[in-house]
């Protein structure tokens, strides 16, 4: 079973990857379900439960291509861990003021935004540790891998552990959560990376450096597609994902439980997704499956904005969660198997500007809509938003293609 997960020709160091991603995985998995209940425990405002995704996705859209051009810089390791004991810190401190009876919705804001500024740092960094581990060949089966461990802890087991542990003790599930990410850090210590870094002396300037990652993507046709479609269709579902909390426990009358089990059937389609990837690809062209992955989600606004009936919504949330991990796992493997080592780092942060910019975007006009006309406005928007968008991206995601995947860095040799 374990060379099945983890086969020994992909080396000890990536086997201590994947238990670290998994560890930290459970625990953000847990406040993904926690975090907007505080915030919707502590508020009966629409906007500002929108505007509580808005600050934790802002930080992307700020930092995001510094964060590239630092993980292209340092230490990639030590990097991740130094921020993932940073967020432990924060967690343990907004632990403590819920238990001192200190919390307030200003409070929780502002830590969400300080939360959301170090994810930058960790996410973007992890995403470039595979290539430098494994063959091009063997990055599919180690995405799967990650994206295993990704759907069943962070989207299947914590979301619903994350509001038992809220309705237990509002400080339970952020106490869980901090030590989850210092044992993730720990664990990311025993990988063995080859040399990389850029010393002092060779470093550009900043913005230079910054501008050669988005050049880069710029003329990458496949890269620049994904870049372009994932901005303009976060718009719509930022808009409705912002106010899901409020969907779920107002709208379709789950509660808090119920709101967690949302995620779980997400995660629940998106394993399936995960797992018969290798069955989709080797049949389906990848641009046919970006096509169909955007039509799948426009007709899921639809559905949403359509019905109060959790029976009717659950089973539309299990197929949104099949078409986002096949679109995930597609683009991270383009991107990683297109992207030169030495830019991993700053074409990863051009994406993630691009993602979250759409989130952000999407999340205040969800915020207002949800304020103004009630809580399904910004599930209506999506429907509309992503069926103009289809239209107007259909052409480019030609560029999505096994052809458009070149070998264009040095293959590493696997550190054991």
């Amino acid at each position: 079973m374990i060379e099945t997960l983890f086969p020994k020709r992909l080396g000890t160091s990536f086997r201590w990857l994947v238990v670290s991603s998994w560890v930290s995985n459970l625990g953000d998995g847990i406040a993904l379900a926690a975090g907007p209940l505080l915030v919707a425990s502590l508020t009966e405002s629409a906007f500002l439960v929108a505007f509580a995704a808005t600050l934790q996705w802002t930080p992307a859209l700020l930092f995001g291509l510094f964060a590239g051009v630092v993980t292209d810089r340092l230490d990639r390791r030590r990097l991740i861990v130094t921020v993932d004991l940073i967020r432990t810190i924060v967690l343990v401190v907004l632990a403590g003021t819920i238990v001192t009876d200190n919390v307030s919705i200003e409070l929780v804001l502002g830590t969400l935004f300080v939360l959301g500024t170090a994810e930058v740092f960790v996410d973007n960094t992890a995403s470039t540790l595979l290539p430098m581990l494994v063959e091009r060949e063997d990055l599919t089966v180690g995405n799967a891998r990650l994206m295993a461990g990704f759907v069943t802890l962070n989207q299947l087991a914590g979301p619903p552990l994350g509001a038992a542990l809220f309705a237990v003790g509002w400080a339970l599930p952020f106490t869980t959560q901090a030590a989850l990410v210092a044992l993730g850090a720990g664990l990311i210590l025993k990988v063995s990376l080859p040399p990389h870094g850029v010393d002092s002396d060779e470093r550009l300037q900043v913005r230079r450096e910054i501008a050669e990652g988005v050049r880069w993507t710029r003329r990458h046709p496949a890269v620049r597609t994904l870049v372009l479609t994932i901005f303009t269709f976060n718009i719509t579902f930022g808009a409705a994902w912002s106010v899901l909390v409020l969907y779920a426990t107002d709208h379709l009358g789950l509660g808090e439980v119920g709101f967690g089990l949302i995620t779980t059937l997400i995660a629940a389609g998106g394993l399936i997704g995960t797992l018969g990837y290798d069955w989709i690809t080797a049949r389906v062209r990848l641009g046919n499956i970006m096509r169909i992955g955007l039509i799948v989600e426009t007709l899921m606004h639809l559905g949403l904005a359509s019905t109060d009936r959790p029976l009717v919504a659950m089973p539309i949330f299990f197929v949104f969660g099949v078409h986002a991990f096949v679109w995930g796992t597609t683009s991270v493997t383009i991107r990683q198997r297109a992207v030169p080592t030495s830019l991993q780092g700053r074409v990863s942060s051009v994406n993630v500007v691009g993602s979250t910019g759409g989130l952000v975007v999407g999340s205040l006009i969800g915020g207002v809509l949800a304020q103004t006309w009630g809580v399904t406005a910004p599930f209506w928007f999506g429907f509309a938003g992503s069926a103009l968008f289809v239209v107007l991206i259909w052409r480019e995601l030609r560029h999505i293609s096994h052809e458009d995947e070149p070998v264009t860095r040095t293959q590493q040799k696997t550190p054991k």
